[in-house]
């Protein structure tokens, strides 16, 4: 019987890390998480791209615990902000900043758009890195508009205020499965998953 395949998830995010494994469920995975590894260090996130994020932080794990590591850089993009808050978006309103800051200080910056200007994305990378130098990136993309309040509780982040194209429903009043269905993040996952299955079959 082949042995499943180790991937360390190179991120302390609890949420995240609660999402990526409900969503990998299933497949022949071993997940680790940071825990697992207390010697790896902290990456700072500097680079301004999704992209540069999670490719820095993918490599700085595999390097550390010499085996494979995903890790994933997320945000929201307003396109009247001129993408703001993007690679900042989980510190928009500052390093300590919790999801309510963050919300807020959104919301204020947005207050003075029309509700055809309160469009956005959620984009999400997801860099998979190897021991032995290969690198893989998939992305995912959701399209929406911004509420003018937070709806629902659901979710973390910015999911209250973020409503996706063709739905009534912000990311915060959906169940867990319903959001699994249409996200950025499942939509780079699904890349991701089928990348692994094509090298374990």
């Amino acid at each position: 019987m082949m042995k499943a395949m180790e991937i360390v998830l190179a991120t302390r995010n609890k949420n995240k890390i609660e999402e990526i494994s409900r969503m990998l469920n299933g497949m022949d995975i071993k997940l680790l998480t940071l825990d697992d590894f207390p010697n790896c260090p902290e990456v700072v996130e500097d680079s301004d791209t999704f992209e540069g994020n999670a490719l820095k932080k993918a490599v700085a794990i595999t390097r550390c615990t010499n085996k494979a590591a995903v890790s994933d850089d997320s945000g929201l993009e307003v396109y009247e902000l001129h993408g703001a808050p993007g690679v900042m978006s989980a510190r928009y309103a500052g390093i300590e900043a919790d999801d309510n800051a963050n919300n807020n200080k959104l919301l204020a910056e947005m207050k003075d758009l029309t509700l055809e200007k309160r469009r956005g994305r959620f984009v999400c990378v997801i860099a998979l890195a190897y021991p032995h130098g290969e690198i893989n990136i998939f992305e995912g993309i959701v399209e929406g508009r911004i509420n003018e309040f937070p709806v629902g509780t659901k979710g973390f982040g910015y999911d209250p205020l973020f409503c996706p194209q063709g739905s009534n429903k912000s990311f915060g009043q959906m169940s867990p499965g319903e959001k699994d269905e249409i996200s950025h993040r499942s939509i780079a996952l699904r890349k991701f998953a089928n990348h692994i299955k094509s090298h374990t079959l």
